[in-house]
């Protein structure tokens, strides 16, 4: 095989909108890898960078890398952090030797403040960077709004097929395999972009169950069809108030721009003809809490829907803390974003007795403040690993300094600095708690911590709790998207 010289990055955000925090560049300051750090950084994990890289390296292919960079979801970009991380990253194209190809890494849901966009944005300075010669794949996650400033600024776009996201590693091989195809001239790719006209809300976007799983399927299925390059579907993030919000069906032929379009909209319509299955049918926080503790089937996994942290909440709701107290649970477990009240712990010590109030601190959203009583169990910086592949693809966890405090009837508040998603069993394991040992779990997410804790759930309760991330997209005031849009209409 020829050698080609290989451009990588990416700037990876999920924005929402409805977020009173917004993102600055400090954000990424931990995440941010520059030149030959990315093939550290990213050397063994289950990300799309990884398999991208060693697909490329597999092949023999000089690789050019540039920069990358994430940020737990929040609010839009600043200005700064947009400019700042775009403006590298072109300019990191533009100074070295001339790629002959690139695979970015973006996210597909980035809102910048000048910029709804965000995603789009960055993919069109790219291909200007490049000019409009050398092929550039785009790998997107699931929950990926797809616009046409996306497709017409790039020759193909790979998306997630899982989600929780566990295939990322395999996308990222399938990108870099695409882009080498293209540059040998055994590829011709031509999209398609079609846009189902309704919000799939969180709650159905499982991609291992309906009515999600026959349509993933039914792509799985022409993707393996000859001329077809990538059949992709994305669920979409419905916490941007943007024009390209929702689902998406994009796929990519070889050559065949009229089959390409044929079978956009045929997947397009079969999402359309899935909506009467989106019903939302959840219970409120006191029901959930009620039935977690009426189970015979330990540990029950209360999910926290309008909490979670993996779409932009702040990871401090106590709709579900609150209710353990009130009704005396025994043996739960609820993390709480609360660096003040861990700050208070860590002073006292373990085995100090404190008063807390602990939560409701960011926002007028997401609660009021809960008072707690305990004793300090746990103190730990919060560090954690995890080898098996999990939503997001990371290997290792940082939740800052984390204090563990048992109240009297066994329950235990995790009290953690830095807004983490429970992608990881080791997220608690770390701190000396066993899940399966629990009765009740309390997750702040919606899909992803599946991957990690339904493995070890006795049973699974999904409660409708108010938030940023809340389930109903009724409960939002869209101002940007594109309309019809069924159920907002």
């Amino acid at each position: 095989m020829k050698t080609w010289r290989i451009a990588v990055g990416g700037i990876q955000h999920e924005s929402n909108t409805f977020s009173a925090h917004p993102t600055p560049l400090g954000a990424f300051t931990r995440s941010l890898a520059r030149g030959d750090e990315i093939l550290e950084r990213w050397r063994d994990t289950h990300h799309e960078l990884t398999g991208c890289l060693e697909t490329l390296q597999k092949h023999g292919q000089q690789i050019l890398p540039t920069i990358t960079a994430s940020a737990t979801p929040a609010g839009a970009l600043t200005p700064e952090a947009f400019e700042t991380l775009t403006g590298e990253l072109v300019a990191r194209l533009t100074a070295g030797p001339r790629p002959d190809g690139m695979v970015l890494a973006q996210h597909g849901a980035m809102v910048a403040a000048e910029y709804p966009d965000g995603d789009g944005e960055v993919i069109r300075r790219v291909r200007e960077a490049l000019g409009p010669q050398v092929p550039l794949v785009v790998t997107l996650d699931f929950h990926t709004n797809v616009s046409e400033k996306m497709v017409a600024n790039c020759d193909a776009i790979v998306i997630y097929k899982t989600n929780p996201h566990v295939d990322q590693r395999q996308r990222g091989a399938q990108a870099a395999e695409l882009l080498l195809a293209i540059l040998n001239g055994e590829a011709r790719p031509v999209q398609a972009l079609v846009k189902p006209a309704l919000v799939w809300n969180i709650l159905h976007q499982y991609t291992r169950a309906e009515p999600l799983r026959s349509v993933m399927e039914e792509a799985a299925r022409l993707e393996a069809e000859d001329g077809i390059l990538v059949a992709n579907v994305a669920a979409g993030y419905p916490y941007s108030d943007v024009e390209e919000m929702g689902p998406s069906v994009v796929i990519v032929a070889n050559g065949d721009a009229d089959r390409a379009r044929r079978e956009a909209q045929r997947l397009a319509a079969w999402m359309e003809g899935l909506r009467d299955q989106l019903e939302i049918r959840l219970p409120d926080p006191a029901e959930a809490v009620r039935r977690a503790r009426a189970s015979t089937k330990p540990p029950v996994v209360i999910v926290e829907m309008g909490d979670n942290i993996g779409g932009g909440s702040p990871g401090d709701s106590t709709a579900i803390l609150a209710e353990l107290v009130a009704q005396g649970a025994e043996k739960a477990v609820s993390v709480i974003y609360d660096p003040e009240a861990a700050a208070v712990c860590a002073q006292a010590g373990i085995g100090a007795r404190v008063s807390l109030s602990v939560g409701g601190k960011s926002d007028t959203m997401h609660g009021a403040p809960v008072a707690i009583e305990g004793v300090v169990r746990t103190l730990h910086d919060g560090r954690f690993e995890e080898r098996e592949p999990r939503h997001g693809g990371a290997t290792r966890g940082d939740q800052g300094l984390t204090a563990v405090v048992e109240l009297p009837t066994g329950t235990r508040v995790v009290l953690n600095s830095r807004r983490t998603a429970p992608m990881s069993l080791h997220q608690l394991t770390c701190v000396g708690i066993v899940p399966e040992q629990q009765r009740i779990l309390v997750v702040k997410a919606a899909i992803a911590y599946r991957a990690a804790y339904e493995p070890i759930a006795g049973e699974i309760i999904e409660a409708d709790t108010p938030g940023v991330t809340a389930v109903n997209p009724l409960r939002f005031t869209y101002e940007r998207v594109r309309r019809p849009l069924w159920p907002l209409d």
